[in-house]
């Protein structure tokens, strides 16, 4: 009857399991019971308006099935870091490996470090991704709560427990991009990024690399994207020195490839650009991007089991380093010998 209120039986019924079953999901006990049955329980919880209790037992017991992803609103970001290509391409990934493991995913966007700690232990969480963190003290935060959390491309130099440092081969990244450049005839190189550490560091690192004897500078950019518009347009002269422009990531590569056009020179005839992570954009600009790929769904799949394992102390690995390889377009042009 319309208006009366969902019973355990009422779902247990409908779903052809046991009322116990459905108790023991409602309670978080759910380890002797299979992910796929604990996410249709929770499923019909929610569609038959039993989810408001189901909420409040979730955030008082000890496996809330909460993952949090919060993520560093970097000022580079401008306060739009959700739009991000690499950001919103990870949340995406993460959304549907979570969801498969039957868990619920809560996103946050901070750039107080000392909110980690607040928001994990307000909303009882199982565990924690963290995005754009890279030089910030872990193992404090470690010492501060004591759920187990995933860093994507975090930096510190010494073993933490219940931490997970998962990484993609920045390094290698590079090499390939230098490499590739080498072999289309491109003996001066440009690489720009907004700092010279981390991953962007090890980046630039392996294009010179890649580009062995030849030619390869450094420019450091502004944070700011009306700042950089200025600083190409007062710098073109010294960009256009070079024949292919290696950047850390694609959004500078994009961007640049953008303000390149509006000063009338043309990619890739007049300057190469190459760019790192295969945003969903880099196909639907004009050159589309040639890259450096990296697999968000390969490294969200990465990191909820690194999660379960951090979880029950079956990890030994505390930097997991996943492949990335060249993604070949229109942007870059082979040069004639």
């Amino acid at each position: 009857m319309a208006g009366e209120r969902t019973r355990i039986i009422d779902i247990a019924e409908e779903l052809g399991v046991s009322t116990t079953t459905v108790s023991n999901v409602i309670h978080g006990k759910t380890k002797k019971i299979s992910d796929e049955t604990v996410k249709r329980v929770q499923e019909l919880l929610e569609e038959k308006a039993y989810i408001p209790n189901l909420a409040g037992i979730l955030l008082a017991q000890n496996d809330s099935r909460i993952i949090g992803i919060v993520i560093n609103n970097h000022e580079k970001y401008e306060n739009r870091v959700l739009e991000d290509g690499f950001v919103a391409s990870s949340l995406n990934a993460l959304s549907a490996e979570l969801n498969e493991a039957g868990y619920f995913m809560m996103v946050s966007v901070t750039k107080d470090w000392n909110e980690i700690v607040k928001i994990a232990s307000m909303w009882n969480m199982d565990g924690l991704v963290l995005i754009g963190f890279c030089e910030q003290d872990y193992k404090k935060l470690r010492e501060s709560m004591h759920i187990p959390f995933v860093v994507y491309d975090g930096y510190f130099g010494e073993e933490a427990h219940r931490i997970c440092n998962l990484m993609v081969n920045n390094y290698d990244g590079g090499y390939q991009a230098g490499e590739y450049l080498k072999s289309l005839g491109h003996k001066k190189v440009l690489c720009i990024a907004d700092n010279y550490r981390y991953m962007d560091k090890e980046r630039i690192e392996g294009c010179k690399a890649g580009l062995k004897n030849e030619s390869v500078d450094f420019l450091c950019i502004p944070f700011a994207q009306e700042e950089r518009r200025i600083f190409y347009k007062k710098n073109l002269r010294q960009i256009m020195e070079h024949t292919a422009v290696f950047a850390v990531s694609d959004f500078y590569a994009m961007e640049l490839i953008h303000d390149l056009q509006e000063e009338g020179i043309r990619v890739p005839d007049d300057l190469s650009v190459i760019g790192f992570d295969d945003s969903i954009w880099c196909k639907k600009i004009c050159p589309s991007l040639t890259t450096i790929r990296q697999d968000p769904t390969e490294r969200a799949k990465k990191a909820v089991t690194i999660l379960k394992k951090l979880k029950d102390g079956n990890l030994e690995e505390t930097t997991v380093i996943l492949p990335v390889f060249l993604v070949e377009r229109n942007s870059v042009k082979k040069l004639s010998t």
